[in-house]
This record gives C-alpha cells, sequence and structure tokens, in this order.
C-alpha cells in the first residue's frame, strides 16, 4: 500500500482518474460510480496510488467487482497501481413534513402487502437481514400489532429490557436490533386494541426505543407493515415518519388488486413506493428440482409497470424459506450462499440503491429520545 503524501508531487490525479473510469456505471442506479465528490486521493507516488470512493448506499457485495473494473480500465492507461478502498456514507432522505423524526434513525422503509399471506413478513426479516450483509446498520419493527411475527421467524422469546433512562432497548440478532409487540404481550392472547390504541403503542415503540445501540446510528428500520388499507394502517402510516415504501406481492391477479390498493395509499400520502417484490414467483421441486409458475407469472413486472416504480427482485416458493423461518432462522443467515439469499441481497442492493436516488433531506436533525 502506498503511503499518504502530496498529491500535487505525483503524476496522478483525480481527473485524469475520472478521463479513464467515468463511463464505469453503478448498474442498480445507472450513474456513474465516480465522480468529483465521492473519491478521494489518500496518497501516491510514482509507482502505486490509492483512493477511497464513498458509496450512497451499503453494496458490499457489488464492491469487489466494482474494484476489479477500476483497477483494469486503470491498468491499461497506468503503470501506477491502483489501490482502492470504499466507504458508505447513507444519508436520511426526506420524509412527510410534521411527522417527528425517530431519533437514532436515518432512513425508514415500510415493508407493506395490503393483503395476508403473501409473504410479507419473511420478506421484510429477509430484506433486513440482507441489508445487514451488504454493511448496513439496520433496524426491524414489526408494526402488526395485531399478528406480530418478527418473533417466531428471528427466533425470539426473550423480553426487551427498559434502560435507566426508561428506554426500551430492542433486542440485538443476527446483526439485527429488533422490536415487536409480540415481545410485549402474552403470546397466547389476542390484542384486542382499537385502531388509535394500536397507533399509540406504534409510536411509543418506534419513539420511545433506544435504537443507536452504542451511540451507533440506524441507517435503515424496517418496518413490516400490518396488512390492509384501512384505519389502522392508513393511520400508521400517516404516524410514521416513513422515507419509503416497498410493496410485496404474488403473482396472481387477486394479490395484484389488493396490493394496486396498498401503492395507492402510500401515494395518496406522498410516500414513494421503492419498487415491488414478487414473492412465490415459481414453485420448485424439493425431489426433482423442477419449476413452475403455479400463482402465474410476471405479476410483479406489471404491478411495478402500472405504478411506474421497479421490479426489485422476485423470490421463488421454496420449502426452504418455510422451514428455515418455521426454525427461527431465516435464508440469509441459514444458507447465506443459497440461491435463496442471493435473491434476498439482490433485492436489499435495489432497495437500498432506489432510496439513495431520493432526495437527501439536508436539514435532516435525529432529535432526542424523549423518555417518558
Amino acid at each position: 500500500m502506498p503511503t499518504s503524501g502530496d498529491p500535487t508531487t505525483t503524476q496522478f490525479s483525480i481527473n485524469q482518474l475520472l478521463q479513464v473510469c467515468g463511463n464505469i456505471l453503478d448498474e442498480n442506479t445507472n450513474k456513474p460510480l465516480l465522480h468529483n465528490k465521492n473519491v478521494r486521493l489518500v496518497g501516491a507516488n510514482d509507482k502505486n496510488a490509492t483512493i477511497e470512493v464513498t458509496l450512497p448506499y451499503a453494496a458490499c457485495d457489488l464492491q469487489e467487482n466494482w474494484r476489479s473494473q477500476i483497477q483494469n480500465l486503470w491498468a491499461a492507461q497506468s503503470k501506477q497501481q491502483l489501490f482502492v478502498q470504499f466507504t458508505t456514507q447513507i444519508k436520511p432522505h426526506k420524509t412527510r413534513l410534521g411527522v417527528p423524526l425517530v431519533a437514532g434513525v436515518k432512513n425508514i422503509i415500510a415493508i407493506s402487502s395490503a393483503k395476508g399471506g403473501v409473504g410479507k413478513s419473511t420478506t421484510a426479516v429477509n430484506i433486513a437481514l440482507a441489508l445487514v450483509k451488504q454493511g448496513a446498520q439496520v433496524g426491524l419493527l414489526d408494526a402488526d400489532i395485531y399478528g406480530p411475527s418478527i418473533p417466531a421467524l428471528l427466533g425470539i422469546q426473550q423480553k426487551p429490557e427498559v434502560g435507566v433512562d426508561k428506554l426500551i432497548q430492542p433486542i440485538a440478532c443476527y446483526g439485527l436490533q429488533a422490536l415487536s409487540i409480540g415481545l410485549l404481550v402474552d403470546s397466547q392472547q389476542a390484542v384486542a386494541w382499537r385502531a388509535p390504541m394500536a397507533v399509540r403503542a406504534l409510536t411509543q415503540l418506534m419513539q420511545q426505543t433506544n435504537w443507536a445501540l452504542d451511540d451507533v446510528k440506524l441507517d435503515y428500520l424496517i418496518v413490516d407493515m400490518p396488512p390492509g388499507t384501512g384505519d389502522i394502517q392508513l393511520s400508521m402510516a400517516q404516524s410514521m415518519p416513513l422515507t419509503a415504501a416497498v410493496a410485496v406481492t404474488t403473482p396472481q391477479e387477486l394479490a395484484l388488486l389488493d396490493v394496486q390498493k396498498g401503492i395507492a395509499m402510500f401515494k395518496k400520502l406522498d410516500i414513494p413506493v421503492l419498487g415491488v417484490v414478487e414473492n412465490m414467483a415459481l414453485h420448485i421441486c424439493s425431489n426433482c428440482g423442477h419449476s413452475e409458475p403455479i400463482f402465474g407469472a410476471g405479476g410483479g413486472a406489471t404491478l411495478a409497470k402500472r405504478n411506474d416504480t421497479t421490479l426489485l427482485g422476485t423470490v421463488p416458493l421454496d420449502i426452504a424459506i418455510r422451514t428455515q423461518s418455521d426454525a427461527g432462522k431465516p435464508n440469509v443467515v441459514a444458507q447465506p450462499e443459497s440461491e435463496i439469499a442471493k435473491c434476498y441481497r439482490d433485492i436489499s442492493l435495489h432497495v437500498a440503491a432506489q432510496l439513495s436516488l431520493l432526495p437527501v433531506n439536508h436539514n435532516h436533525k435525529i432529535p432526542p429520545v424523549q423518555a417518558e
């Protein structure tokens, strides 16, 4: 590795680098990977140079490929050996005016389906875990007050503690900071709350939780929304400072009709929809490996096109997803190198990339938590 030095005394310059490598595109944003604002010269001499590239979203899976592209193009033009370091700076993006921000959280992403039974919670958990694998600081909040699934999906049984500051301490699990109403109430009892009480409970969970453990702010807080588009869902969406939403569907028309309503709800609230995840896209036989689109094909792409948004990815209907979820160890951590895990990791990249394209909140000031 070269030592740091005065860049003006070397033959290397950032402008020269951009001339050589400026056409490399970030495939998830379709924007130049390198530009004047995100490349810094760490050090250089006649034989080698080191640069630091700052990325706007968590993308560990892509860094080695990008490093190779930069180094190969540079090697074809210069005898200097180029070392490339990556760092990530995830900024807070704009939220709806008038909604209090959440302490310790930069961006809040709602995972929604507006229809039960399409695998929304499983998708939310695996997206959150995949974002952790990409190098982000991630929290997961179970907003399904009446049917919380996150404790079972993550295999969490212990109740969260309350600190001396009277703030709830989220449960650390697989690199996540997780919290669910299911960890605070008797799992065998129904939560018989009317909408105002449920919304107050969710608001308290969100606002009175110490998300920034060890003073490290969350880059992304993933919120698993309850199914439906009624009063409870609308009230929750209005009360949370959501940065954006992701819609989860299955391919058949019956699901698309309901999920379309959910997308319309977010649009009415001026909450950007980052894209659509198509779950159960193909059934894969565990015996022979034969795949068949038993719920139809292309529904997610159709829904995305209809709403001028992105198809973030597709996930097959595979028994491994069910068995690993039931065991409290989702696929991204149970089989991180599997094809299913790759689906979720690709989706996480697209989610993070699409969010990075939204307007940045330059006036964002993460407030202190007001303990009760």
